[in-house]
């Protein structure tokens, strides 16, 4: 029977444990933090959007970060598996709007309470508040792990599941990264990827708090349109957030790494045509043309958002309805369609979503997650250079590819370790 040690307790660490317990491994999974799933108990705002509907190459489609590469273990161990998982120990799930699935109780706590209660079903040796140094190589090969307090655990595999560099306070910390360079492998530079983005324009900061519902937000780089998005977003303190920004963010984010101009632009009124909203605002002033035109657009926008708006067209706030000529309706017009915001920065790394960047995918076997540099090493989860956008297409990756290093991590058979054996 071979030992496999686990080195994380997130979804894919927890996955992977799972699997190389049913292969009938002996397993001890080994995580940082107090307990298990941290980061999990927090996606989906606490709710845990596990997968999404969609069919396989649509998922690869929505993992811009090397989705193509997890094709094989997307196919053993898809979005219905995930479902059946949960189901079979009593976790109901329900799919909402873009085929995000989420539990039917809407507690992130009960996917990780059914993968804990399963991994202790399977005898797997769980250990808290257990940090791990250093990976142990001796004579060639995976010997075990090193601890933080010294001990030694030994052990004939190790799945490498710790995660990115988001959220430190969730244990991802991108310690992973440091211990897979030890052995040789290449580590892609982390950045951020679905993250917030700080602006220019202090009137989009005033407005912290607000939401936006039905909007169409456009990425340009270089004034070149890249990208657009639909549906909601959130004005904050240092400037945007929320589902389309965080989409947006990766290619913004590799933009601005390079000085390059980035800008985003709001389509407040997405569904109307040019034209159909000039009548829609003339309809509007002829209802209110008694009143001021900052009053008279309260049907057309939320209130704490009209004055920007009026400011950005050039339109004082007081001026009677009634005295609007067609050029300023026109100019009002096309800012409602058209609100320029100028990129600064990202938000720092700890704050997005999802790491960028990690362990190279080219030093990773695609159906086994097994390193190419050192066999009996597997690497799942975020730790490699995976990330998707938001939909669920992230726990996906990560419980696929913790299945696959369970299942195989498990099997009998050994390698040589060899710093240079890139192939």
């Amino acid at each position: 029977m071979k030992t496999v040690a686990v080195v994380g307790g997130g979804p894919a660490g927890m996955m992977a444990a799972v699997k190389a317990a049913e292969n009938h491994a002996k397993v001890i999974l080994l995580e940082k933090m107090d307990r298990l799933g941290r980061k999990l108990m927090i996606t989906g705002k606490g709710r845990c959007n596990l997968t999404n509907a969609a069919d396989i190459p649509e998922i690869i489609h929505n993992i811009p970060g090397n989705g193509v590469f997890l094709n094989s273990v997307l196919r053993a161990f898809d979005n219905h598996d995930i479902i059946q998982f949960f189901t079979e120990r009593g976790v109901a799930t329900k799919i909402e709007r873009g085929g995000r699935v989420f539990p039917v109780s809407d507690k992130a706590a009960d996917i990780v309470t059914a993968l804990e209660t399963r991994m202790r079903e399977l005898g797997v040796d769980i250990r808290c508040q257990t940090a791990v140094r250093e990976l142990i190589v001796k004579k060639g090969k995976i010997d075990g792990v090193r601890l933080y307090n010294g001990v030694a655990i030994a052990a004939d595999a190790v799945v490498l599941a710790v995660g990115g560099a988001s959220y430190p306070g969730t244990g991802s910390s991108g310690d992973g990264a440091a211990m897979a360079a030890s052995l040789g492998h290449t580590i892609i530079p982390l950045r951020p990827a679905l993250v917030p983005l700080e602006v220019e324009e202090d009137w989009a900061k005033a407005l912290t708090g607000l939401s936006l519902r039905n909007v169409e937000a456009q990425l340009f780089i270089k004034g070149t349109l890249k990208e657009q998005q639909f549906g909601e977003m959130l004005f904050t303190h240092f400037g945007v957030s929320g589902p389309i920004i965080f989409t947006l963010s990766r290619q913004a984010a590799l933009a601005l790494e390079h000085d390059t101009a980035v800008e985003i632009v709001l389509n407040l009124k997405p569904a109307l045509t040019a034209e159909q909203l000039e009548k829609r605002v003339q309809r509007d002033f002829t209802k209110y043309q008694k009143k001021t035109v900052k009053n008279g657009m309260s049907d057309l926008l939320p209130n704490r958002l009209i004055v920007p708006i009026l400011a950005l067209a050039d339109l004082a706030p007081e001026k009677p309805v009634h005295q609007i000529t067609r050029a300023e309706r026109l100019r009002l017009v096309n800012i409602l369609q058209h609100v320029p915001l100028t990129i600064r920065r990202t938000r720092p790394l700890a704050e997005a979503i999802v790491t960028m960047g990690g362990i190279s995918v080219r030093e990773i076997h695609p159906k086994t997650m097994e390193s190419k540099i050192c066999p009996q090493l597997f690497i799942a989860g975020e730790a490699a250079d995976i990330d998707g956008f938001t939909g669920g297409y992230n726990l996906q990756a990560a419980v696929s590819m913790g299945a696959a290093a369970g299942r195989w991590s498990a099997q009998e058979g050994e390698g040589d370790c060899y710093a240079n054996g890139k192939n």
